[in-house]
């Protein structure tokens, strides 16, 4: 009974933490590729944390918190042997677009607003991973996700203009913000300019003659020492100022309004759904690339708690990073103790070298932004969906237009609803086809080498057979029949792709057609599921007129059976006349 419950609870370990097994079944020769990814991990994610922060608009601390016990949760967690989690771009964004009205001026209270929506897409996260909603994966289709990506990334390199030229906008939508950009160019600090460009130089040589080098460190460490040396703050660059290890103070959640967390829950679905589909998109790359296998509804549950951490850790949301799961790549890691690693590194950081990093200039931090920003900009795709699929170009357009046009979260909802109407009318009016028999006997589309059956048609409707879809497929059936030059006899139906499971209103809906075919003299046969289909109107109790259809095992049994059946009126026929 013991050795039993042991090997029961060994199993549900196995399950629940992946990573944590992985790091049980470690092997030494990984270590010192690991000990070198973690390095590199650390030294990118170190900057672009605080980075993250200052988009997010709370303290640069909070990016560094958001770091470190997320990434050590995640390690135990996740099912990725690569994948690093932490703040990213596009969800930062969509954070920030959140807890700025509501929370005005008031940093505190911005600060408590973002801590309550990461832990609120942690549980949804949770509870999506319970209730094994992993295909979720698959809900921002790829149009959706580079339109919103482009249109995210645009509304930030426009929002950090501001930051690094060292002037403030007057209006807060994106259009405004462009249409008047030009006149704000006499506003432009000069210095802070000046050094903008110094540390973009910083980025653009280094990926350029050192790519393995994290070039924001790099960046940071530099612009944070002559920060430091000649007194930026001096000459009105501004910096980040003090950088203290504090929370959000215990007193400020007596008089906190609970009324505003019923802003959050929308939001925060939002963000679980975007953050987990991003992270996917990571997850699977890499184990793609790497030969292994993972698991979307414990990728769930990984990022749920991961996410509900980084909240009780005062910081922020956290998804899948694809630059710094790149990073990781890069350098050799092998398993999740790259995460580790670099955790304790930025612990450490956070632990010691807190007070340099109060040097640091805001403006440095805009160009990391604006620079990691430009990587998610891709309208060779959307060009491409031009070309091959209409519907797509036009989808992903729409998204990226309504982003920057009506805002992150408004543009985001509407995206997803659009692709949403268009399943919907993809399932609705699927395209059909009609089916023909090719020289050697073989069924294919109707083309050049493929001809209908005489006095037969085959057809495929592309869709599952449902209440709102049923009306169109007798319809497209009879019209068919009707606008055919030849004379119908029977109608050869493929019900493998349509017919999915049980719903009344399809087998009702059968059954109408049938009458409607019996009118004009046409036997319908239903090719495919014979005895499940039997069974289904049995259930239902619908009687069908036999005379008028029949089931077939597949679409070659049918052929073969109609064929047969015009053999022997034709020799009847010769027997009649003779």
């Amino acid at each position: 009974m013991g050795k039993f419950t042991s090997s029961a609870l060994f199993q549900k370990i196995i399950f629940w933490m992946p990573g944590l097994m992985s790091l049980l079944r470690y092997k030494r020769e990984y270590l010192s590729f690991d000990i070198k990814a973690g390095l590199s991990v650390a030294a990118v994610s170190l900057p672009v944390s605080i980075a993250y922060a200052e988009l997010t608009g709370v303290g640069a601390i909070a990016g560094l918190y958001s770091t470190i016990l997320p990434l050590i949760v995640y390690a135990l967690f996740g099912s990725s042997r690569q994948l690093i989690v932490g703040p990213d771009t596009a969800t930062c964004a969509v954070v920030a677009a959140v807890v700025f009205p509501l929370a005005a001026n008031d940093p505190v209270l911005r600060w408590q607003l973002v801590v309550l929506l990461t832990i609120m897409i942690g549980i949804w996260c949770l509870i999506a991973g319970k209730l094994h909603l992993g295909a979720l994966a698959d809900l921002l289709s790829q149009p959706i996700l580079i339109g919103l990506l482009n249109g995210i990334s645009i509304t930030i390199m426009v929002d950090q203009l501001a930051k690094m030229f060292g002037f403030k906008y007057d209006y807060s939508y994106l259009i405004e913000r462009i249409a008047y950009l030009p006149f704000k160019i006499s506003e432009i600090h000069v210095l802070t300019a000046f050094i903008s460009f110094f540390t973009l130089a910083i980025l653009v040589v280094l990926k350029k003659f050192k790519p393995r080098y994290p070039a924001p460190l790099f960046a940071v460490i530099i612009m944070t020492f002559l920060s430091w040396l000649f007194n930026f703050e001096h000459y009105n660059v501004r910096i980040i100022g003090g950088v203290t290890s504090d929370f959000i103070p215990a007193e400020s959640w007596i008089d906190f309004d609970k009324g505003l967390m019923r802003n959050l829950v929308v939001p925060s679905l939002n963000i679980a759904v975007i953050c987990f589909v991003s992270m996917m998109i990571t997850v699977r790359s890499f184990a793609s690339k790497n030969n292994y296998e993972t698991n979307a509804d414990v990728e769930f549950k990984a990022l749920g708690m991961a996410n509900i951490v980084a909240g009780l850790s005062q910081g922020f949301v956290v998804s899948g990073t694809s630059s710094r799961t790149a990073v990781n790549d890069a350098n050799g890691g092998k398993t999740q103790l790259v995460s580790i690693i670099a955790a304790v590194l930025i612990g450490f950081v956070v632990l010691f070298f807190l007070s340099p990093l109060q040097y640091i200039p805001t403006c440095v931090l805009a160009v990391i932004l604006i620079y990691s920003s430009l990587s998610l900009i891709n309208f060779q795709t959307i060009i491409r969906f031009f070309k091959f699929d209409r519907d797509a170009f036009y989808l992903s357009l729409t998204t990226l237009i309504s982003v920057l046009v009506i805002g992150i979260i408004p543009g985001m909802a509407l995206a997803v609803l659009l692709g949403l109407f268009l399943f919907l009318r993809r399932v609705f009016r699927p395209n059909d086809q009609l089916l023909g028999v090719d020289e050697s006997g073989r069924i294919h589309s109707i083309g050049s080498d493929v001809s209908p059956l005489s006095n037969t048609m085959i057809y495929r409707f592309n869709s599952p057979l449902t209440y709102f879809n049923i009306a169109y497929f007798k319809r497209r059936i009879i019209n068919y029949i009707d606008e055919s030059p030849e004379t119908i006899n029977y109608v050869i139906v493929d019900a493998i792709p349509c017919f999915t499971y049980k719903d009344v209103s399809v087998l009702t809906g059968i059954d109408e057609l049938v009458k409607s075919l019996k009118v004009r003299n046409v036997v319908l046969i239903l090719s495919g599921r014979r005895k499940t289909l039997k069974n289904w109107f049995k259930q239902m109790n619908i009687k069908l007129d036999t005379d008028y259809i029949e089931f077939a095992y597949d679409l070659y049994f049918a052929v073969r059976s109609v064929q047969s059946k015009e053999h022997m009126e034709s020799k009847n026929d010769e027997d009649v006349n003779n």
